[in-house]
């Protein structure tokens, strides 16, 4: 008889869907970012360096890990997040920024199939 761990092993998904809120104009966005790949948002370089997503027979959880670097003008790049973050708990590991915020919102396995966007 074998006995299971009881973990769920969350598979890599190539996609990570993102929203975005600007709290300046109150904008608020959904962004998909291949893993591997990064997008701007302001002065804000979001890179998406992985994403797992539970299979649907487990509880489900995405999660994606996340380097974030803001570039001001005539200063080096500086990290201001590095680390997971969970779509089930967007406060658990937050971007801390006083202009935006960013959060998962799920992993796909291809842009623009599998999750709604919003311009």
């Amino acid at each position: 008889m074998v006995v299971g761990t009881g973990q769920a092993m969350a598979d890599p998904m190539p996609v990570a869907v993102l929203r975005t809120l600007d709290k300046v104009t109150a904008r608020v966005n959904t962004i998909e970012v291949p893993v591997g790949s990064s997008t701007e948002l302001g002065a804000l370089q979001v890179t998406v360096r992985a994403c797992d997503k539970r299979p649907p027979e487990e509880t489900p959880e995405s999660a994606a890990f996340l380097e974030i670097q803001e570039t001001k003008e005539g200063e080096p790049a500086k990290t201001v997040f590095s680390g997971w973050m969970f779509a089930s708990s967007p406060s658990l590991s937050a971007l801390e920024h006083p202009v935006y915020d960013i959060w998962v919102v799920d992993c796909v396995k291809s842009e623009t199939s599998e999750s709604g966007t919003t311009p």
